[in-house]
Order: C-alpha cells, then sequence, then structure tokens
C-alpha cells in the first residue's frame, strides 16, 4: 500500500507529534568566508568529531504540543504521512500569523514550520510527497514564496531542500549564540518560489 498524505485540523496534533523530529548528525557544513570575496560565505562539509542525534522537539520552545500555546494556528496547514494507518510523517505551514517572525508581517510569504518523517520511512518519497502538498497549499493561499529554516548540521535536510528547488538565500552564523544548546550553529534560509 502506498502512503497517503491527509491534511488534517489542529485537532491531531498528538497523532503529528508521534512522530520524533531526529537529525542524525555525522557531519556540518561550515560556514566560511570566501576570500576576496564582498563578504561571502560559503560551505565546506566536514564530518563531526562525535556523531549525535539531534531532537528538535526536546528545545525550549518545544515541538508540535506547544504550538497552540504559542500561536494562533487558525491560519496554519497540518498534513499526515500514513502507512497502512500509521503516521509516518507530517508537515506544518505557518501561514498569515502575526506572531510568527519569519513571516515578516506577509500574507505572500508562508514558512513550512516543520517537516517529519519516521526514520524508517526516509529516503522513500514521504518527505517529498508532504513537501509537495504543502508547497500547494501554499500557493492557493495566494503565496509566491515558501520560506525554510534549518540549520547548518542538518546536512540531510540541505540536500533534501536543494533537491526539491529551493535556494539557499541567508546564513547567520550568529543566529543562536545566546541558546547554549545550539550556540554554535548557523541558520539557514531557504526560499521556494511558488512563481516559477
Amino acid at each position: 500500500m502506498a502512503v497517503v498524505i491527509e491534511k488534517i485540523s489542529a485537532d491531531r496534533l498528538v497523532e503529528y507529534a508521534s512522530v520524533p523530529m531526529l537529525c542524525e548528525v555525522r557531519s556540518e557544513m561550515v560556514v566560511e568566508k570566501i576570500p576576496a570575496g564582498l563578504g561571502a560565505l560559503g560551505f565546506t562539509e566536514r564530518p563531526v568529531n562525535r556523531p549525535y542525534t539531534k531532537n528538535y522537539d526536546t528545545y525550549a520552545d518545544g515541538g508540535p504540543l506547544n504550538w497552540p500555546g504559542r500561536f494562533d494556528l487558525s491560519n496554519w496547514g497540518f498534513w499526515l504521512a500514513l502507512d497502512a494507518g500509521e503516521t509516518v510523517g507530517g508537515a506544518a505551514v505557518a501561514w498569515n500569523t502575526p506572531s510568527v517572525e519569519m513571516l515578516d508581517g506577509r500574507r505572500d510569504l508562508a514558512v513550512l514550520w516543520d517537516l517529519r518523517v519516521r526514520s524508517s520511512h526516509q529516503r522513500r518519497g514521504v518527505g517529498s510527497a508532504l513537501f509537495q502538498a504543502a508547497s500547494h497549499w501554499t500557493k492557493t493561499k495566494g503565496c509566491s514564496h515558501l520560506k525554510i529554516e534549518t540549520q547548518n548540521v542538518n546536512v540531510a535536510a540541505c540536500r533534501f531542500y536543494a533537491s526539491m528547488g529551493c535556494e539557499l538565500v541567508r546564513i547567520d552564523p550568529q543566529r543562536y549564540r545566546h541558546c547554549a544548546e545550539i550556540a554554535d550553529e548557523a541558520m539557514l534560509i531557504w526560499n521556494l518560489d511558488l512563481n516559477r
């Protein structure tokens, strides 16, 4: 049976959260200044000294079960990926939500807030199907761009977003300096032009 992508409402976030948001960190994209450039930055992929698993749901701002207490989710889109009834992935898009700083107060922009796939189903097209559902919905809301944030330690996500046609538009090596857990990570912002 093929994986089914189902649009859901926020009242099913418990089911959504049953898929952990884990990242196996074996290498990282090291941000480097390009010699003789005009402030340009580039990347070199390097292995980390000690591989580790990063669990995004354990950070202070929390995972999906904390979103209703932090944001008005009435304009958000949510999807589940189901394989024979088992939840194997999820995606969330924030749109038209003033409290979401990444939206820059714009209604023609949405943020892919979360994309997760159970490890048993990774590299099987589930992430691509969720991404396509989310980007299609975003376009129906009149958006011209889908914005995505990730970190330089999530090399798999970087490769995935590039393969989905996203362009890396911002690198901020200092963005998380005030957060002890991730102070040495660089923020990466990707953009998908929905009008292409």
